[in-house]
């Protein structure tokens, strides 16, 4: 039985805050993903349908992956394994609990991280997409951007990985943390830009646009749109308000 005794408002309010930090990455928001595949989008496609879907599947994924990996943690490395979170869970926890599983553990193991390399793998196609649709609306043929792009992120992710080793050094984030070349990327664009970023389109969105122009483009093929007072309601008071306070505990106000 969960033990409540200790939840208290502001440990609530953190887990919200750290949920909306891991919607970011989950649906990728602030990123220019969702813009570039939605430039892709037909006009006869169901646009209503196809985010309820990715609404339903995100949240399913996310449960389960949160009811299989922190009981895990748990049991294997206590409460002090919790602390772990990011790039030190899953390269750093989780290897030592498969470690200690014995020969299912190596079985696990690989079939886990084979898992991480194709979502890693399928995170890259999209993020890259995004940039290389931006080099072909200046100009640049799909070849030479995917090229220019992939070099670029080869010597990037090559500093970045020597960052354990190499040019190895510890640094103290505004959070409170301490990291290494990968958590400050990390951090600047998890926890910094990309709340920033989302701020800015709940402005240009709510205010600018108005959403009614989105609410008219999602239903231009008579599709319904059954929460309209909810969204409008959600872009142009709550969701910048709640990134507002997101991006303040990121840069460690509270």
């Amino acid at each position: 039985i969960p033990d409540f005794s200790g939840t208290n408002v502001r440990g609530i309010l953190m887990t919200i805050m750290d949920a909306m930090g891991q919607l970011f990455y989950s649906i990728s928001v602030a990123m220019g993903i969702m813009v570039t595949y939605g430039s892709y989008f037909k006009d006869k496609d169901n646009l209503i349908k196809s985010v309820n879907q990715i609404e339903i599947f995100d949240t399913i994924v996310a449960f389960l992956a949160g009811v299989m990996i922190i009981p895990a943690v748990y049991v294997f490395l206590g409460a002090e394994g919790l602390e772990n979170a990011g790039p030190g869970l899953v390269f750093v926890a989780m290897p030592k609990i498969f470690a200690q599983m014995g020969v299912a553990g190596n079985i696990l193991g690989a079939v886990f991280f084979i898992m991480v390399l194709f979502a890693a793998l399928t995170s890259c196609i999209s993020i890259m997409e995004a940039i290389c649709s931006g080099m072909i609306d200046k100009g640049m043929s799909r070849k030479k951007a995917t090229i220019t792009e992939g070099v670029i992120a080869l010597v990037l992710s090559t500093v970045v990985c020597l960052g354990y080793n190499v040019f190895y050094f510890e640094f103290k984030l505004p959070n409170g943390s301490v990291g290494q070349i990968l958590d400050i990327m990390d951090y600047l664009s998890n926890n910094v830009l990309m709340p920033i970023l989302a701020i800015g389109t709940c402005i240009l969105v709510g205010w600018i646009l108005k959403p009614k122009t989105i609410i008219d483009e999602a239903t231009k093929n008579g599709e319904k749109f059954g929460r309209k007072w909810l969204y409008t309601a959600m872009i142009k008071v709550v969701a910048p308000i709640m990134l507002v306070i997101l991006l303040l505990g990121s840069l460690g106000v509270y």
